[in-house]
C-alpha cells in the first residue's frame, strides 16, 4: 500500500521555489553591502561596528573576504535548492527512483562539500582579521553535521542510482 502525501510534497516544493528567491535576494544584498562598504567604507563599517585603531585594516579586509565568500556561496545554495527541488518533483510524480535523481544527489553533495569549504574559510579569515582591539565575531564554529550530510549524500545517491537500475530491471521483466 502506498501512502501519499500530497500537501507535505506541495509544501515542500513551496518552500524550495521561496528559498531560491531568498537566497538569490541574499546574495544580491550582500553584494550591494560590499559595493557600498568600497564606495563610503567609514560610513558602513561604522554602521557595522568596526571601530577606526590601528591593525583596523586587516578587519575591513576579512569582512569583505567574509562578503566576498557570501556571494561565493549563492550559487552552490542554488544549485542545491534547485536539484533538490527536482527530485520533490519526482517524488510529486511518483517515480522517485529515476536516474537522474542519484545524479541530482550527487551534485548536491558536491555543492554541500562546497559549502563547507566556504564555512571553512569564514572561519578562517575571522580568525587571521580579528586582533586584541576588536574581534572579528562571526559566531563561527566547526560542526560536524555538515561534513557527515556530505558523505551521506554521496552514499544516498548510489542508492539511487542502484534503485533506479532495479526499477528498470523490474520493468523489463514485467
Amino acid at each position: 500500500m502506498t501512502v501519499s502525501y500530497p500537501d507535505a510534497l506541495a509544501a515542500s516544493r513551496t518552500l524550495l521555489r521561496t528559498l531560491v528567491v531568498l537566497n538569490l535576494l541574499l546574495g544580491v544584498l550582500i553584494l550591494a553591502l560590499l559595493i557600498a562598504g568600497l564606495i563610503a567604507e567609514s560610513a558602513v563599517m561604522g554602521a557595522l561596528g568596526v571601530r577606526r585603531h590601528d591593525g583596523s585594516e586587516a578587519m575591513i579586509l576579512g569582512m569583505r573576504l567574509i562578503m566576498g565568500i557570501g556571494i561565493a556561496s549563492v550559487p552552490l545554495a542554488h544549485v542545491v535548492l534547485t536539484r533538490l527541488l527536482a527530485i520533490v518533483d519526482t517524488v510529486r510524480a511518483g517515480t522517485p527512483f529515476v536516474a537522474g535523481n542519484g545524479a541530482r544527489l550527487q551534485t548536491i553533495a558536491w555543492a554541500l562539500l562546497g559549502l563547507e569549504l566556504l564555512h571553512l574559510a569564514v572561519g578562517a579569515v575571522a580568525a587571521g582579521a580579528s586582533s586584541k582591539a576588536q574581534a572579528l565575531d562571526m559566531d563561527w564554529n566547526l560542526s560536524v553535521a555538515g561534513w557527515l550530510a556530505v558523505v551521506l549524500l554521496f552514499v544516498l545517491a548510489r542508492v539511487f542510482d542502484e534503485g533506479a537500475r532495479m526499477r528498470e530491471d523490474l520493468e523489463g521483466t514485467v
